[in-house]
């Protein structure tokens, strides 16, 4: 059966405890009704309501973006090679900001990802 709908749906939530590793965070189920009319339960982790359907939403696009990620490694490669090739072009290769340059970008990107990784799995058990 098709749904009625043009976009998928949270058609319940409901509180299942109180997260034991995080205080403050909880853990819901939510049901979501797809676009072919399948319904399936899903775990989510949050503060509230909003913010485990918002962590969930999060989530959801994590795992899309990784998919894709991982058929196009040549293009990833590619673009490390860049972030770490364009201090090059703008720095002077002789003075020590050309490293800093070089390796600052690098580990800022991986900052970001390991803040977002954790972001994306706080509250889970």
């Amino acid at each position: 059966m098709k749904s009625k709908y043009t976009k998928r749906r949270a058609i319940d939530c409901k509180l299942i405890r109180k997260s034991k590793s995080n205080p403050g965070y909880c853990k819901y189920m939510i049901t979501i009704a797809e676009m072919d009319g399948t319904i399936h339960k899903q775990p989510a982790y949050g503060t509230d309501m909003q913010s485990a359907l918002s962590r969930l939403l999060k989530k959801e696009l994590t795992v899309k973006v990784e998919r894709r990620l991982e058929k196009n490694t040549g293009l990833i490669f590619l673009a490390w090679l860049m972030l770490v090739g364009t201090p090059a072009f703008f720095a002077d290769a002789t003075s020590p900001w050309f490293l800093a340059y070089t390796f600052g970008s690098v580990i800022t990107l991986l900052c970001l990802a390991v803040w977002w990784y954790g972001y994306i799995k706080k509250g889970e058990e």
